[in-house]
């Protein structure tokens, strides 16, 4: 019965060390516990750093407490009119929401729960963005 529990022969002494992975906890540029910021990618893309000229459509979710999450779109054309889009956007997937005036992100439209894809495929079908430029970000 306790032979089972004997050490195994690959945990022995003799063996070379364990090669270094990269991001691994022996990589210096991990750091354990670092803050994510999900809003960084399009800080940098508003501050030209990515390069193209293309304004995305970035729809994120945001975990608020328990099973309760937000989801939330940023980046639409100012001349798309956002009360519009919230009453379609309500009446199609059964939640509530809230367009939010940001300074830093302009106008921001806030829907109850995980609703990423059903905002992106609504997007895309009523051609209100094209599909290349939708970025859906979380999970």
């Amino acid at each position: 019965f306790f032979s089972t529990f004997a050490p195994s022969p690959r945990m022995s002494s003799g063996d070379p060390p364990e090669p270094f992975i990269a991001g691994g906890a022996d990589d210096p540029d991990f750091a354990v516990g670092a803050a994510f910021d999900p809003f960084a990618d399009a800080e940098a893309q508003e501050d030209g750093i990515a390069g193209s000229s293309t304004a995305y459509v970035h729809i994120r979710v945001q975990q608020r407490n328990g099973r309760k999450s937000l989801t939330t779109i940023q980046g639409l054309d100012p001349q798309v009119s956002y009360k519009k889009v919230l009453k379609a956007f309500k009446s199609k997937f059964c939640c509530n929401g809230t367009v939010v005036d940001d300074t830093e992100l302009g106008q921001v439209i806030q829907l109850q729960g995980d609703q990423r894809k059903n905002v992106a495929q609504f997007l895309v079908q009523e051609n209100i963005v094209k599909k290349d430029v939708v970025k859906i970000h979380g999970h």
